[in-house]
């Protein structure tokens, strides 16, 4: 079976989520069956966990975005099932190890797998998923895919202890980007390239919707480090500023250096007082009500039109036309 392209128009400014998936309504159904799938004599925890995991919250941007660049050449719904349903187990897996890492108790609102279970059973339950990932990626009948899905995981893990050991209380923007591949933008970079090559598309085609999926994916992570400034607590599922207090300066935070290099309050930060609760929620209070928001937002956005102009390295169709409503989508929701 494979998805055909309808004849639906471009979509208008103000189309909701939910309507951007339209297209691909079929395929998303395939996916959320094959990620409640039980694997043969999985363990009942196992199954209760990732139930847990996968009604907590989430739009499956990253399996829609898969589903579409896929369709752009009529890719077998089977295969690009398997790869869309690999990409968002992997997304799962890795958010239960990084809230593991960061001690995170609640995820969107709901208490995380970690403040369950002990650390042992939450690590192996984040290793299951991997293999589980893994096992979707291989269904899809493509070394290449494999490769792909290698390479992101490599990515991510590499990205995560980087983090742990390099970049907390450090003020390098070139380390910021680096990091937000990592965790984020090769995700979507990799949602969309293996989803192109299950398409059969051509090496100049496979490359644009790699880079499309790079481009959306930073411009995704930047406006979630603005909302971690700039949203509610119980809209965004965590405290606000968690990332400065933590010591990951983050895109806004450097735009307000930049705009207030003087700042004692942030210097003192910086110099090793990432701890003290009290300067931390005055810093992140000041880097909110600055311009260091709309600048960072602006560059979200400078990030979604790369995205956009990629795809016309690809043939127009609607399912383009929704991937260039995401790219818009990315840099507006929630703001």
């Amino acid at each position: 079976m494979t998805l055909t392209k309808p004849s639906t128009p471009a979509l208008r400014a103000g189309t909701s989520v939910i309507d951007l998936f339209a297209l691909v309504r079929d395929g998303l159904h395939a996916v959320e069956v094959c990620l409640r799938q039980s694997a043969p004599e999985q363990h009942e925890a196992l199954t209760a966990a990732t139930e847990h995991l996968l009604a907590s919250g989430g739009k499956r941007l990253r399996p829609a975005i898969s589903l579409l660049a896929g369709s752009i050449f009529q890719a077998d719904f089977n295969q690009l099932v398997s790869v869309a349903s690999a990409i968002e187990m992997l997304h799962t897996a890795t958010l239960v190890h990084d809230d593991l890492v960061d001690g995170a108790l609640l995820r969107r609102g709901i208490p995380t797998l970690n403040a369950q279970w002990s650390p042992g059973a939450t690590v192996l339950t984040g290793d299951y998923l991997f293999a589980r990932a893994a096992d979707f990626a291989a269904q899809a009948d493509s070394v290449r895919v494999m490769s792909i899905f290698a390479r992101t995981l490599m990515v991510l893990v590499n990205g995560e202890i980087n983090q742990m050991f390099n970049s907390r209380g450090v003020a390098n923007r070139a380390d910021y980007y680096k990091r937000i591949y990592s965790k984020t933008a090769s995700v979507f970079e990799a949602a969309c390239e293996a989803a192109a090559v299950v398409g059969r598309a051509s090496e100049n085609e496979i490359a644009a919707l790699a880079k499309y999926g790079r481009e959306i994916g930073s411009a995704f992570q930047i406006v979630d480090d603005i909302l971690d400034f700039t949203g509610a607590e119980q809209h965004i599922g965590k405290p606000v500023g968690s990332d400065l207090k933590q010591g990951l300066v983050t895109l806004p935070a450097f735009y307000y250096l930049d705009q207030n290099p003087n700042d004692p309050d942030l210097s003192a930060l910086l110099n090793g007082k990432m701890g003290d609760a009290t300067l931390s929620t005055k810093v992140v209070e000041a880097i909110r009500n600055s311009s260091a928001i709309g600048t960072s937002l602006a560059e979200a956005r400078d990030f979604a039109a790369r995205g956009a102009a990629a795809l016309n390295g690809v043939p127009a169709s609607a399912f383009v036309d929704n991937l260039r409503a995401i790219a818009d989508y990315v840099v507006s929701r929630d703001l």
